[in-house]
């Protein structure tokens, strides 16, 4: 994965931990400066996902400092354009971004898209958590199922942007039950807190997001977890999938890192390497354990390929429901 015998000696140290070797002993960074693009605003999962990719980093001594900067609004696709015409060329700059952006392109109909940057790797994947309010009238899975199937239209449900992972999931909640995706009534936030105000204060009937966007009110008891879209289980959560309930509806959330566009294979190579070994330490290992983040870690042709499969698979739900 481009990291030569050389290399690996030179940076295991760093990548598996820095704990017990002297000062003078440590590798030098890879990156003094890494310029790392958030096209969402502080606070959200992108957000967390580059912070995290941070405090890895630097513990395993792998870069000196990494500078932020968030650009938020419509599912990414207000920062990307920013990101593609002010960031071209340059290999010391990351994006942190995911599925949510694929849809986005779609719903937006932008020129720009995710086809447009430069892929590094796929980090992790997290399965959406499908909520309702403790305080609203329906409390179980079966109760939701059937007033979906009855009539979707009077079952609103919050989430993130449109044509987002929560947003895809909903679709294939109704069709799996037989009925039309674009009778779905999905009201989309721009943020976890707007979605998670509207859910607790029963402006929607349920909600569906990533578990960390829902963990802090589903631990005080405001929300009920009543399935999650992966699958397999979210470790630690004892929350039935969507299969494991009889309902055929599989989709995750998973999040990566890009390079923008213009920068030669070098420094491609570079970046790939600086990743590898971010992932590879425990700090970052922890922070996958802490968030519940699965891991799914994918790099070079089979990450591409990955992507491109959920590009035509985003495409096509987003037909379904009448945003494409």
């Amino acid at each position: 994965m481009f990291i030569t015998k050389r290399d690996f000696v030179k940076y295991s140290a760093a990548a598996f931990g820095t704990t017990f070797l002297p000062t003078w002993a440590q590798a030098k960074p890879l990156f003094e400066i890494i310029n790392m693009f958030v096209p969402a605003a502080p606070g959200g999962g992108w957000d967390s996902t580059a912070r995290a990719l941070e405090r890895a980093a630097k513990a395993g001594g792998l870069i000196g400092n990494m500078q932020f900067e968030n650009v938020g609004g419509a599912g990414g696709m207000v920062g990307l354009p920013r990101f593609i015409n002010q960031r071209k060329g340059q290999g010391n700059s990351l994006m942190v971004c995911g599925s949510v952006m694929i849809g986005a392109a779609i719903a937006n109909k932008s020129s720009l898209t995710i086809r447009d940057v430069t892929p590094v790797a796929r980090l992790t994947e997290e399965a959406c958590v499908i909520v309702v309010p403790s305080s609203g009238k329906i409390k179980t899975w079966n109760e939701l199922i059937s007033a979906l199937k009855n009539n979707p239209k009077a079952v609103s449900v919050a989430g993130g942007s449109a044509g987002g992972t929560d947003h895809l999931v909903l679709g294939l909640m109704i069709k799996a039950l037989g009925r039309n995706p674009k009778e779905g009534a999905y009201v989309a936030y721009p943020g976890g807190g707007p979605a998670n105000a509207a859910i607790i204060g029963g402006q929607v009937t349920a909600g569906i997001s990533g578990y960390s966007e829902f963990e802090e009110q589903i631990k005080a008891g405001r929300m009920i977890p009543l399935a999650t879209s992966g699958s397999t289980r979210i470790p630690g959560l004892n929350v039935p999938t969507m299969m494991e309930l009889g309902l055929n509806v599989v989709l995750a959330n998973w999040r990566g890192v890009f390079a923008p566009p213009g920068i030669n294979e070098s420094q491609r190579n570079s970046l790939i390497n600086l990743i590898t070994l971010t992932v590879a330490t425990s700090a970052w290992k922890n922070e996958l354990s802490t968030r519940k983040w699965s891991d799914a870690f994918l790099t070079e042709q089979p990450f591409v390929r990955e992507l491109n499969s959920d590009i035509e698979r985003t495409t096509a739900i987003m037909k379904d429901l009448g945003l494409a």
